[in-house]
């Protein structure tokens, strides 16, 4: 994620990311201030040209976050916003520190670098897919545990080349970082699953600024964290029954723990990148333990059937594999059409510019 250099006609020159970024301004169209500042425009173009993907995105990224093994940054990675949106939450935590420090004009230049165009589809999509898939997923799974985790492996399996092609150099160190990484998330998700009970409020706030983060982390399963910790089954009923105490907790945690994590994350993307995702790649491979078809009660890893049983579960798994040059290549097309849609904007207002009277 290179930093662009300063635009004038930017309101935040200083945020990375600027060809896809939201920035606020005066809606007339009518106003010179508007036309001379194309990028604004531009880019409010590409964002409303890219909406019905980004919502799709949302969705996809809600229904991993309900289903324990398979974590909703996979799903960002793969469709080719995770960096977009990495950024966003740290702008975001930014502003809020401004704001609470007594810098209301440094909050507002940042809550400009935020990229609304694609972090408030996501977010519709997320929430509203949580909703109805806290309901659906969990009894699909139990159904059909063998032939949804072949999926989800598939998917999981063929992302690992989404942060291996975003490195620019690949050498021995790169290696050792993905393979400790692997042996950390393949430990991870070999923890075994807690008793659910009736938690108190400071160990759900606690549980969710720590799940939280594996919205930001592919690999790394926000339910199956819960799942761990016993709070997997109340959080989903709290959900499902709107117990409004207890989500609110929930929520407020989740904010903490990403405002937390997400200021790293962004910098180590920025500064760190083939560090970072090499390490990605590795919680990629490791986490495939959480999704294994075959394993016992304690999660203990059993061989594949070597019978004709085996067939649907690796049909399934291919399909899997399958999802992800699709998803890759439907994140393409959108990418495609918001960069037309910005400069078709763009060649309007100089247009229009060009025919003002001097």
């Amino acid at each position: 994620m290179q930093t662009p250099p300063p635009d004038s006609t930017a309101p935040d020159a200083g945020t990375t990311d600027a060809a896809h970024r939201e920035a606020a301004g005066p809606d007339s169209a009518h106003d010179p201030d508007v036309l001379a500042a194309t990028p604004v425009r531009a880019r409010r173009a590409a964002a409303v040209a890219e909406s019905p993907m980004n919502v799709l995105r949302g969705v996809l990224m809600g229904s991993a976050e309900v289903v324990p093994g398979v974590s909703g940054g996979t799903i960002a990675l793969v469709t080719g916003v995770y960096e977009r949106l990495v950024d966003s939450i740290d702008a975001a935590v930014r502003a809020g520190v401004a704001l609470v420090t007594g810098q209301p004009r440094r909050a507002g230049r940042l809550l400009r670098g935020v990229d609304w165009g694609l972090v408030l589809p996501l977010g519709v999509g997320m929430v509203l897919t949580v909703l109805v898939a806290a309901r659906l997923i969990p009894p699909a799974i139990e159904r059909y545990p063998v032939e949804s985790a072949a999926l989800f492996s598939g998917l999981i399996a063929a992302s690992v080349a989404v942060p291996y092609r975003e490195m620019r150099e690949r050498r021995a160190v790169h290696l050792l970082l993905a393979a400790g990484a692997a042996v950390a998330a393949f430990l991870l998700t070999g923890l075994p699953a807690q008793e659910a009970g009736d938690p108190p409020l400071l160990a759900v706030f606690a549980a969710a600024a720590v799940a939280i983060c594996a919205l930001a982390l592919p690999g790394v399963s926000g339910s199956f964290l819960l799942l761990a910790l016993g709070l997997y089954a109340p959080t989903l009923q709290a959900v499902n029954e709107r117990d409004l105490g207890y989500v609110a907790v929930f929520g407020a945690g989740a904010v903490t723990g990403l405002a937390l994590f997400a200021r790293l994350l962004s910098w180590l993307l920025d500064h760190r990148r083939d560090v970072t995702m090499a390490v990605l790649a590795g919680l990629l491979v490791g986490a495939l333990r959480a999704v294994w078809p075959w394993s016992d009660p304690d999660r203990g890893l059993q061989p594949p059937p070597l019978d004709a049983s085996v067939l649907p579960p690796l049909g399934w798994a291919l399909l899997g594999v399958a999802v992800v040059p699709a998803l890759l290549l439907l994140g393409d097309r959108a990418g495609r059409a918001a960069d037309a849609a910005a400069a078709d904007e763009a060649g309007g207002a100089r247009g229009v510019e060009s025919e003002r009277p001097g």
